[in-house]
């Protein structure tokens, strides 16, 4: 925007300028013809006074001798018998011009321009032509310093110009790149920045609307928070009963295994109102072990799948494979991903869980159960049993965060699913020894 301000400022000037430096310089040059040519006018009267007033021919010589002394211009007098006075000059068809014709005028002539008089003297000297020539140096004197003096001129109001419009483009565009830094700030969360109400009132008008929509962008997402959590807090009351149901069971193992599933979902809620409640995302680790990960909520959902006879197959690396997503935000997406398997094909339907190194790393959950009955349930909020229908899309904005993306692939007949989960891989370790 500055240079197209500048660019057209520039244009505009050098269009101004040359419309008056034009014209300009075609004055000075015809100023300058004009006192030449005026000049040479009155030496020729001079001439012709020299002519009227003196006898002899010996006398006219010296008075044309010394108006030739006076300046560039050369005179010279042709009388009808061919003598010549003055400076050298051929009787061309000029003169014979002015003779016959009694005329008095004056025409180009090389190297100058030339003036003729006829002069009727009243006896036989009649028809005296004054020759006077004026040199195209004296013609053009003064034009080139006037021309050097109004160029120079233009290009100190063209080099101003270019400087004015630098400075104004300046102080429209600051305010601007001041506006989208705070919207870029916007973006990568930062709802505390705010722009500078300067620069012209348009500008400022942009500025005070942006402010106005981050603060009710920070407003609207406080309040979310706040729903969030309060929500989240009212699930601890029936966990609280679901503690108690659970102490009063008779079998240690069960009771045991089940008091360990209501602890965990516990923690979750516990980071669900922790996270909703902090006004950004808190900073987490770089980076977590997939197949640890990985290896640690399989232990969680294989008791599941043996009360219901699923065969499940899992090939996991043996060595360290980083990814840069948190622990926390990874098992949620694995959870999602074997939970769907759970939740949307009946029990005994088996399937696969893997990972292959890559880069990029990339996990696997296969099965064979009936598939997908229409594309549409991929969309978040989508779902055929009545489920939240987030679970893929909580699956693909974590691979994303990474660069990486989710592919949901239909099995042959419409039978089986597989959901590939791509990741970036942070780095890789050699297998540890056992």
């Amino acid at each position: 925007m500055r240079r197209r301000i500048v660019l057209v400022s520039g244009a505009t000037t050098v269009l101004v300028l040359v419309a008056f430096l034009v014209p300009l310089l075609v004055l000075v040059r015809q100023v300058a013809q004009t006192r030449a040519m005026a000049s040479a006018n009155a030496n020729a009267q001079t001439v012709v006074t020299v002519l009227l007033t003196v006898a002899g021919k010996d006398e006219a010589r010296i008075g044309v001798d010394n108006v030739n002394a006076t300046g560039p211009q050369r005179t010279t007098v042709f009388y009808p018998d061919g003598t010549r006075l003055g400076a050298p000059a051929d009787a061309g068809a000029d003169v014979r011009l002015a003779r016959s014709q009694r005329l008095s005028f004056d025409t180009a002539a090389s190297g100058g321009r030339a003036i003729y008089l006829a002069v009727d003297l009243g006896d036989a000297r009649c028809c005296v032509v004054v020759r006077t020539f004026v040199p195209q140096a004296q013609l053009d004197d003064g034009v080139l310093p006037a021309s050097l003096t109004l160029t120079g001129l233009a290009v100190v109001l063209l080099l101003t110009g270019l400087l004015t419009a630098q400075l104004l483009a300046r102080s429209l565009v600051r305010p601007l790149l001041e506006v989208a830094d705070v919207a870029h700030s916007l973006h990568d969360g930062d709802l505390t920045r705010r722009a500078g109400l300067t620069g012209p009132p348009e500008i400022s008008s942009i500025a005070a609307a942006l402010n106005r929509l981050a603060t009710r962008i920070s407003a609207l997402l406080q309040a979310e928070r706040e729903t969030v959590a309060d929500l989240s807090h009212r699930i601890r009351t029936p966990l609280t009963a679901l503690r108690l149901d659970v102490e009063s069971l008779t079998d240690p193992a069960d009771a045991e295994r089940l008091a360990a599933d209501v602890e965990e979902v516990e923690q979750s809620l516990h980071q669900v109102i922790a996270q909703a409640r902090s006004p950004a995302r808190q900073a987490a680790p770089a980076s977590s072990d997939l197949a640890v990960v990985t290896r640690a909520r399989l232990q969680f959902w294989t008791v599941l799948a043996r009360e219901q006879t699923r065969a499940t197959s899992v090939h996991l690396p043996a060595r360290q494979l980083l990814v840069p997503v948190p622990a926390d935000q990874l098992e949620a997406a694995i959870d999602a991903l074997v939970g769907n398997v759970f939740a949307h094909t009946p029990p005994g339907t088996p399937f696969t869980v893997s990972i292959t190194e890559g880069p990029p790393a990339r996990l696997v959950v296969a099965d064979l159960g009936p598939g997908l009955a229409d594309a549409a349930l991929l969309e978040r909020g989508r779902s055929a049993t009545g489920s939240t229908g987030l679970g893929l899309d909580i699956a693909r904005r974590t691979a994303e965060d990474t660069g990486g993306h989710l592919d949901v692939v239909q099995g042959p007949a419409g039978r089986g699913l597989q959901v590939t989960l791509t990741l970036g891989v942070t780095q890789t370790a050699p297998p540890t020894s056992s």
